[in-house]
């Protein structure tokens, strides 16, 4: 296709806001739609476009580590299609082996045709945290998983909608029928939920399509291609100056960093910058091998991890797509936790190790210090199969917990606070005590919790739960053996901890009520990674790692300074229901 010498600088500003809107669009689409927690409340989703290739054109900001991951989820299965796709077909995919990040994310493709020449233009897709697809516990993100078959439903391609025929029965099968039948797994607990929110996925890829069929129509398809072509390069051409410009800063072409996991497994990267090129090879040798728990992280993971790094850096306003990624060359090892076997377990990878190798990627170019490296996610809920392994209808439910995030050079870390490669919300107290049998005591900033420091690194939550009913109860997190370092002489923060609060019960196993808040509670720490059955009346107490700082402390503790802000303005749907909750 022949391309333009030069794109209109309006235009081009233009067309990546029109991009942008559309994901936006969708995303409003699928957020209103859905039905369970984790999409509806939480915003566990993302939606994006594609280019005929499958590389990503653009985003609205939602979880970064899914929008980097899916352009390889886009190209697996045109792959696997190629001439097989048609009107009116969705795909619908979770394996971290063709693109996908873990098993709870489940991504829907939807094709876009011309309608003239009835060619695929464009790819819509939209990948959302479901609560539960099956696996060995509630929630399917099992602390202990040592395969993926413990982690639940896992999809390398299935049509869900067949030209224009939803496949209940097929979904069925995978969802519910196959999990259950590896030993001690269930399916999916909560199918209608799901299949619910899938048909609100579904949704939400059409209005994209519509969408851009509209743009199409209005622009004609060679200058809306042509201005595709034109935003990948710029966000190309904005990489490659970064480059140039942290290589002069450092005074080195060559920049390495090192970080590691609480179990002790590496994660080691050697960052080598062709200046005259503006390019740079990310060489992870030396990160550990594959673990037997699941830490492992798909590669898929890991580009999303590199991507993410560069966009932050860049400070101006570009969408996130595949031209971020043009000036890298990304090496993994084989064999490593970074390159997992087909059978490796990795919902952890997905939520933790990404985090890490965020941590590693700024580390190593010197850009800020450690933020909480870790994403806490708790699940909890009931289902399974009884003692005859005949399948029971539960529930599973959700959430990762905010901490703090790293300072750097001229601002604080900020407190209570997502960082990095998710961007969820946490669920709103009063949805999460309405449906399910829990009551929130705590829930607050962790007094000094963030690295002292010229700059101070954000402090970690609070968050205690008491569970009216007997539940399974699941934690996954990081950081709670090493602690989020700081930089040029900044503190570290504190660790992260998780405390099973335990009361005295009697015989028929009832809360003893006068033992309450007294001492004869017992405070059981359970580790980073642990599943307990806690009884009515038990409560969780989760406190969460800050950030770390920055420069020497100094006598003036309390140095001022702006929060960092990037100089384009905040926006989304996230951003939307902020302002709309503060004009109240």
């Amino acid at each position: 296709m022949a391309r333009k010498s030069a794109p209109d600088p309006i235009l081009l500003t233009l067309f990546a806001n029109r991009f942008m809107s559309v994901a936006e669009a969708m995303g409003r689409s699928l957020q209103q739609t859905s039905i369970s927690t984790n999409i509806k409340e939480r915003l566990d989703f993302s939606c994006a476009l594609f280019a005929p290739d499958g590389d990503l054109v653009a985003n609205a900001p939602f979880i970064p580590i899914h929008l980097g991951s899916m352009s390889f989820a886009v190209k697996y299965q045109m792959r696997l299609h190629e001439k097989d796709l048609k009107e009116g077909d969705v795909l619908m995919t979770n394996s971290p082996h063709a693109g996908g990040s873990h098993l709870p994310d489940i991504t829907l493709i939807t094709p876009v045709f011309d309608t003239e020449t009835r060619e695929i233009i464009f790819f819509t897709a939209s990948r959302g945290h479901h609560a539960d697809i099956g696996g060995i516990l509630p929630g399917s993100m099992p602390p202990t998983s040592v395969n993926i078959f413990e982690e639940g439903a896992e999809i390398i391609s299935f049509k869900i909608v067949n030209a224009g025929v939803f496949d209940r029965e097929g979904l069925h099968e995978y969802m519910v029928e196959r999990p259950a039948q590896y030993p001690g797994s269930s399916g999916c607990r909560n199918i209608k939920e799901v299949e619910s929110d899938l048909k609100a996925q579904i949704a939400a890829n059409h209005k994209g399509v519509q969408l851009l069929q509209a743009m199409v129509k209005e622009y004609g398809l060679q200058t809306v291609q042509d201005y595709m072509y034109h935003i990948r390069m710029n966000a190309e051409s904005s990489v490659r100056n970064l480059l140039r410009e942290v290589a002069k800063r450092a005074g080195s072409n060559v920049l390495s960093a090192v970080d590691y996991l609480d179990d002790g497994s590496p994660l080691q990267l050697k960052v080598e910058i062709d200046e005259k090129e503006g390019a740079a090879v990310l060489d992870f040798e030396g990160t550990g091998y594959e673990v037997r728990g699941n830490l492992n992280s798909p590669i898929s993971v890991v580009h999303s991890a590199v991507i993410y790094c560069m966009r932050a850096m860049l400070d101006v306003d570009i969408p996130l797509n595949a031209g971020c990624l043009v000036p890298l060359t990304v090496r993994i090892p084989e064999r490593s936790l970074l390159s997992p076997s087909q059978t490796a377990a990795v919902c952890g990878g997905n939520v933790l190790t990404s985090q890490r190798i965020v941590d590693v990627v700024l580390k190593a170019f010197h850009a800020c210090a450690a933020s909480q490296g870790c994403t806490n996610n708790l699940t909890f809920g009931t289902g399974g199969k009884d003692k005859d392994g005949v399948a029971v209808a539960g529930w599973g439910y959700y959430e990762t917990i905010a901490g703090g995030s790293g300072a750097g050079p001229g601002w604080h870390g900020t407190s209570g606070v997502h960082t990095h490669i998710t961007n969820t919300r946490i669920g709103d107290v009063e949805i999460l005590e309405r449906r399910y049998p829990v009551l929130l005591h705590r829930f607050g900033l962790r007094p000094d919790s963030g690295g002292k420091g010229k700059w101070h690194g954000g402090d970690g939550v609070i968050r205690e739960f008491e569970f009216t009913h007997g539940l399974q109860v699941s934690i996954l997190s990081e950081r709670r053996t090493r602690a989020p370092y700081g930089m040029e002489g900044g503190e570290p923060a504190m660790m992260g901890r998780n405390t099973w609060i335990k009361g005295r019960r009697r015989e028929d196993g009832d809360l003893v009520d006068d033992c309450v808040e007294s001492e004869e509670q017992r405070f059981i720490n359970i580790g980073g990674k642990a599943t307990v059955f806690m009884g009515k009346g038990d409560r969780l107490l989760i406190e969460t790692p800050g950030g770390g700082g920055w420069g020497l402390p100094t006598d003036n503790t309390l140095q001022e300074a702006q929060p960092h802000k990037p100089t384009w303005e905040a926006r989304g749907s996230i951003a939307e229901r902020a302002g709309a909750q503060a004009s109240f």
